[in-house]
Parts: C-alpha cells; sequence; structure tokens
C-alpha cells in the first residue's frame, strides 16, 4: 500500500474494466513520471469527454449532435434496423462494412441478477420506432452470452405483433463473447448468414396499441 494519492489513483484505476491492482500500480507510476502536460492533457481530455459525450436521441448512439453520425446519413437503409446492447457493438459491426441499415443501442442487456429488466432498456422507444411501418427488418444483434440470449428472446416475442422480419447474426460468434471482440471477418460472416427468430405475419395494430407494455423485471 502506497500513501495518499498514489494509493488514491492505484484505487480508482483498479475500478476500471480490465484493469487489476498491478495494471493499476503501472499506469500510476507511468503517469507519475510523465511529462506535466502530458498528465494535463489526459486530465482535460476526460474533462471535455464527460462534458460533451450525449447520446443520440434517436437510436442512443454515443453522439456530439443531437443525431448521430448513422442517424444524418440519408444513405443509411431505414428499413433494416439492427439492436445492439452498446455503443461500442456499433462500432464493431461498423467496421465489417457489411451494414447499411440503422442502429438501436439498447443500453446493455436483461440481467435479473444485476437486477436489469426491459424497462431499465431502451425498449419503448425501439417500440416507439417501429410503429410507423418504415422498419421491415430488425437484426437482434445482442450477444452470444446468457443476458444477450435472453434479451433477444424477450425482444423476439415483443416484435411479432409488428409484421416485421426479425433476425439474429448466424452462429460462428464465440458463445459467451462479446460482438465488440468478434473479428471483423467472423462478424461479418454472421451478418450475411443472419437467421430467421421467426416467420414475420403482418398484423394490422388497432389505433391506440403503438406501443406494447414493457414488463418491469426480467421478461425472459
Amino acid at each position: 500500500m502506497y500513501e495518499g494519492p498514489i494509493q488514491d489513483l492505484i484505487d480508482e484505476l483498479s475500478r476500471l474494466p480490465g484493469i487489476g491492482p498491478r495494471g493499476a500500480s503501472r499506469i500510476a507510476f507511468y503517469l507519475l513520471d510523465a511529462p506535466d502536460e502530458e498528465v494535463f492533457a489526459l486530465a482535460d481530455t476526460l474533462r471535455r469527454m464527460k462534458e460533451a459525450a450525449r447520446f443520440c436521441e434517436v437510436c442512443f448512439n454515443i453522439s456530439q449532435e443531437e443525431r448521430c453520425r448513422v442517424c444524418r446519413d440519408p444513405r443509411r437503409d431505414p428499413a433494416v434496423l439492427c439492436v445492439v446492447e452498446e455503443s461500442k457493438d456499433v462500432v464493431a459491426i461498423e467496421r465489417t462494412n457489411e451494414f447499411r441499415g440503422l442502429y438501436h443501442v439498447l443500453g446493455g442487456s436483461i440481467s435479473p441478477i444485476d437486477g436489469r429488466g426491459p424497462a431499465d432498456l431502451h425498449t419503448r422507444e425501439l417500440f416507439t420506432r417501429l410503429a410507423d411501418g418504415v422498419v421491415q427488418e430488425v437484426i437482434l444483434a445482442t450477444d452470444p452470452d446468457t443476458q444477450g440470449e435472453a434479451t433477444a428472446a424477450y425482444l423476439s416475442r415483443m416484435l411479432r405483433d409488428f409484421g416485421v422480419r426479425v433476425t439474429r447474426p448466424a452462429s460462428g460468434l464465440p458463445v459467451g463473447g462479446d460482438i465488440e471482440y468478434a473479428d471483423q471477418v467472423t462478424l461479418g460472416r454472421a451478418f450475411e448468414g443472419r437467421r430467421e427468430m421467426f416467420e414475420a405475419q403482418p398484423t394490422p395494430r388497432p389505433e391506440g396499441s403503438v406501443v406494447p407494455p414493457v414488463t418491469v423485471g426480467s421478461g425472459a
């Protein structure tokens, strides 16, 4: 254990994903020995990131404007909507250059053990986006782990009434892994060979029932 600010910094760095006490200690001492301007520039970048970063009002992707770069692009196909858990998944899919539709970021996945259910995600906003009938296919690109599969299963049930094609990336992605860590070739092929979750049956929606209720809890 060190004393004062050094130990405080190590403790804070250790809270970051993928960084343990040893890694945090190495980073802390690197910053201690680094030139002042480098450390101050890092601190200023962190501050500006927190002040400037916002979420797209349409898809909830990270953006510096009211609408993200993808939603502003008129060349994107509005008939195909890819549902992902986090903004980092959008980045991973964009790198494949295989998808030209739009996105919807849920902001996580259903996880009863963490107390996170459908009502804690951007599910209601997803159903609202589908209400005008423009979207013809929804790709459920949640992670191939327990939480991601539960989220995809829940959404596929809720989407039956919308008469849209519901698909999921093909097998080939590592089970239990994250979309963001899949290599570009594997992820691209998974999108090309995506599978139907059920056959769409267009159903007229009665007036006043545009958005289905979001169940509080796991919903899975």
